[in-house]
């Protein structure tokens, strides 16, 4: 067991704005040599776990009355969470992480990366290069795309897809730029919000959820994980993958509202009325034009906590762009650090941006509501994964593990006393409406705090807009 944190624990909790002082608080045990890459990826993994996992154990405290609990973060925990979509199975099936037409393609002078997952991004994608659309992701789509990519150069193919709404990102060189990993603002002077002692520390709490994929909603599967009622809201024309939703979906109630439309508008701003915290994982400034930006948001609820994902971060030339942690990858150079010994582009053993930009928001959040409970105000908070990929790269120093060249496909190890690593120990099964899910259990551990969900996932958009 280590028996304080490491120097990412610290730096993440300092960037949260927590109190130095409570780190001794902290621990690590289980099997080591997890998560293994090229890049610090464990010691990511667990200090933003452990981060998470401290703002929980400081905001019930300071609820209680007592002092903050001890924190012992399970490494094995973690490492299985982090690949959590990877080891979940619904009636037996394993989900497809990637769509054929997604992943890394060779092109006239390098390669790019695609997304095309959702049926609207695969139509783009094939509409901007000029190829047909049968709606089937085959072996004869897979060559049309390999061979039409292959006439092109990278970056002709990036600003093409960019230009039709679609997803590709020319797989680029580490090249150094320093984002902020948290941006945390107090807004207004709204009076201080009284949370009263509860079993749970965000019990009592309410969270509206506008995220999608990985990284929003697992932050929001932690904070109902520590006692909110989390609703989700999607917009009617964007379905969801059934499967992602199955995932993430964990202690949450999902709902569809079109906010263009006045009934359903209606409703959100009821909902928005009674909220503590807003979750929103959409581009800078897309939701200005309904009225949903920060600012508007804080405008009308003073005192609300809004907590803001986005792929690139709020400035630069690519502020404004799609994007999702494997493209995110390539462009920052993450992609050619993993890199295969005969040149191709490499990924991380776990899509580490959106879980650890996941857990990092949902600390964020946590401790906004501690502050805010003493010193009011509402909270404006900001984190990207485009930030957590160049903490991950610039930032943390790599412990001892794998070294150079073992890459994505190294072998995990097992930790002094830990034994060897089996994820069987944190997974569980449960029924749903979706069927018998196999799951991984939380990572997020403090004594005394909650080991699983209070309720399984329940099929996307069906649940009532109205707050429990």
């Amino acid at each position: 067991m280590t028996p304080r944190p490491d120097a990412a624990t610290a730096h993440a909790w300092s960037a949260l704005g927590g109190a130095g002082t409570l780190l001794e608080r902290v621990s690590f045990h289980g099997p080591g040599g997890l998560l293994p890459a090229r890049l610090p990826v464990r010691e990511l993994a667990r200090a933003t776990v452990a981060a998470c996992s401290l703002a929980a154990a400081e905001l019930g405290a300071a609820r209680s009355g007592g002092p903050v609990p001890a924190v012992r973060v399970d490494e094995g925990a973690v490492a299985t969470a982090f690949v959590s979509e990877r080891h979940l199975r619904i009636d037996g099936r394993a989900p497809v992480s990637f769509a054929s037409l997604s992943g890394f393609w060779q092109t006239r002078d390098g390669w790019v990366r695609t997304h095309a997952n959702y049926p609207h991004h695969r139509a783009r994608l094939l509409a901007a290069l000029g190829l047909p659309d049968d709606g089937r992701d085959d072996e004869a789509a897979v060559r049309r795309l390999a061979r039409t990519l292959r006439e092109h150069p990278a970056e002709w193919v990036q600003e093409t897809a960019y230009a039709a709404g679609a997803l590709a990102v020319a797989v680029r060189a580490p090249e150094r730029e320093t984002r902020p990993l948290v941006e945390a603002e107090r807004v207004g002077d709204a009076p201080a919000r009284a949370l009263p002692p509860a079993g749970l520390p965000c019990a009592g709490v309410r969270v509206l959820d506008l995220t999608r994929v990985i990284a929003g909603p697992v932050a929001t599967r932690t904070l109902a994980l520590l006692g909110a009622d989390v609703l989700r809201i999607d917009a009617p024309r964007l379905p969801e993958s059934e499967d992602a939703h199955a995932d993430t979906g964990f202690g949450k109630r999902s709902t569809r509202l079109d906010l263009a439309a006045p009934a359903d508008r209606a409703a959100f701003e009821d909902l928005l009325a009674g909220a503590d915290v807003v979750v929103t994982g959409y581009r800078p400034g897309a939701l200005d034009r309904l009225g949903l930006g920060p600012d508007a948001l804080l405008e009308r609820c003073p005192g609300l906590v809004v907590a803001e994902l986005s792929a690139w971060g709020r400035t630069g030339p690519w502020a404004g762009r799609r994007g999702f942690d494997s493209l995110v990858q390539a462009r920052c150079g993450i992609a050619r650090t993993e890199a295969a010994a005969d040149g191709h582009p490499g990924v991380l053993p776990a899509q580490a941006l959106d879980h650890g930009t996941g857990y990092l928001l949902a600390a964020a959040a946590l401790r906004a509501l501690t502050d805010r409970r003493a010193t009011g105000g509402g909270r404006r908070l900001r984190l990207s994964l485009a930030g957590t990929a160049s903490w991950l790269m610039y930032g943390i120093e790599p412990g001892p593990g794998p070294g150079p060249g073992t890459g994505a496909q190294g072998e995990a190890g097992s930790g002094a006393g830990g034994g060897p690593y089996d994820p069987a120990r944190w997974l569980a099964e449960t029924d749903s409406p979706l069927g018998r899910l196999r799951y991984a259990l939380p990572p997020v551990a403090y004594e005394g705090g909650p080991a699983d969900w209070r309720r399984p996932p329940g099929r996307w958009g069906t649940d009532r807009a109205a707050w429990l």
